[in-house]
């Protein structure tokens, strides 16, 4: 996607055995680059969510295990930064996914050969998520194409950030709105400010006014309104994991908005490519579902009037906060699944009839 007009992805390889990202905690009053140098740089960066969202932190973690061999290729490093990178998020299956990945193909080899191949493996699983994302974005858009009325724009609902931002590139949930924008259909993103990181208001928002798409911020409460006053056509989300029976896990919120699309006739769709599909999991019941520092509850930064970011205290001092990452939506709630292989009912049947090669013996 574009930041200043300038094509770009939210990582990268360096020269001299290092990984750049954009720091997402800088977003949106600074656009600031960072150089990663080791595995243990790059977990940092996945628990302080400079980089984050299920992909890109796969992504990421996939180039924290080639810094980790490039400084030393033994199984005692491989099987260490496997560990650390591991423990940084609990939610995002995409994580364990690519450090899965990366081990498979990177313990046989001799450890002299290890760099070389996990350098090209986190290269290819970076532009393997684009790939996934561009068919996610063009199945999407033949969704949105179903939902327009004359020349008005088509009015889609999202909430947190399943951008760019949160993949190598495109996104998931937005990718159908620049399909649909770079095709010349008008479309209009209420965008979900996503309490208590405002993810929507501060990395949604931007990257949407970075590629020209028109769009307007929104506290989270005003979603159910929009709807019932029939000023959202759809609302497209993406997922940080979701269980073999169709059920979804994404920022703490989106639960909410499912009901109240359920409760006006609002079609509610997931945007996910396959790696965030995690098969082991029966329902979205055993998710684990991250709990973070309170003081994402407490505290929020801002832009003041003379051009320096603050964080303020939003609570009493001695109120206790609680802050769960992310909230299940049941399968019963979504209208569909738009995958890199198209668009399915959010059930098992309709996982494994895109994906047949999931399908155990007794299904075969």
């Amino acid at each position: 996607m574009r930041v200043d007009g300038v094509p770009m992805r939210t990582i990268w390889p360096e020269a001299g055995a290092a990984v750049g990202i954009i720091d997402q905690t800088r977003l949106p009053h600074a656009m600031v680059t960072l150089s990663l140098r080791s595995a243990d740089e790059v977990a940092e960066a996945i628990r302080t969510m400079r980089v984050r969202g299920a992909p890109l932190i796969g992504a990421a973690a996939a180039y924290g295990m080639a810094l980790a061999v490039t400084g030393d290729p033994s199984d005692v490093s491989l099987h260490r930064a496997d560990l650390l990178l591991a423990a940084t998020r609990p939610t995002a299956v995409n994580l364990r996914w690519a450090l899965d990945r990366c081990r498979r193909e990177l313990a046989p080899l001799k450890p002299g050969d290890r760099a070389k191949a996990a350098w090209r493996l986190a290269g290819l699983i970076c532009d393997e998520d684009v790939a996934m994302n561009r068919a996610i974005g063009e199945h999407g858009l033949t969704l949105l194409k179903a939902r327009r009325h004359g020349d008005r724009p088509i009015q889609i609902l999202t909430h947190c950030n399943a951008g760019w931002l949160a993949t190598v590139d495109v996104g998931t949930a937005t990718a159908p709105v620049y399909a649909a924008h770079d095709a010349g259909i008008p479309v209009h993103v209420w965008v979900d400010e996503t309490r208590p990181r405002n993810q929507g208001a501060s990395l949604t928002a931007w990257e949407l006014g970075q590629h020209g798409v028109p769009h307007t911020v929104i506290v989270d409460n005003a979603a159910g309104h929009l709807m019932q006053l029939g000023r959202v056509d759809l609302c497209i989300v993406g997922t940080d994991r979701t269980a073999a029976n169709g059920d979804v896990a994404n920022k703490i919120g989106t639960y909410l908005m499912a009901l109240a699309a359920k409760d006006n006739g609002v079609p509610f769709y997931v945007a996910l490519p396959s790696p965030s599909i995690d098969w082991s999991l029966s329902d979205g019941g055993k998710i684990p579902i991250e709990e973070r520092d309170p003081a994402e509850v407490t505290r929020i930064s801002g832009l003041t009037g003379d051009g320096t970011v603050a964080r303020v205290q939003l609570t009493p001092q001695s109120s206790p906060a609680a802050n769960w990452g992310f909230d299940v939506t049941p399968a019963r709630l979504v209208t569909g699944l738009i995958t890199e292989r198209g668009v399915c009912a959010a059930s098992r049947a309709g996982l494994t009839g895109l994906f047949p090669e999931r399908r155990g013996p007794e299904h075969a």
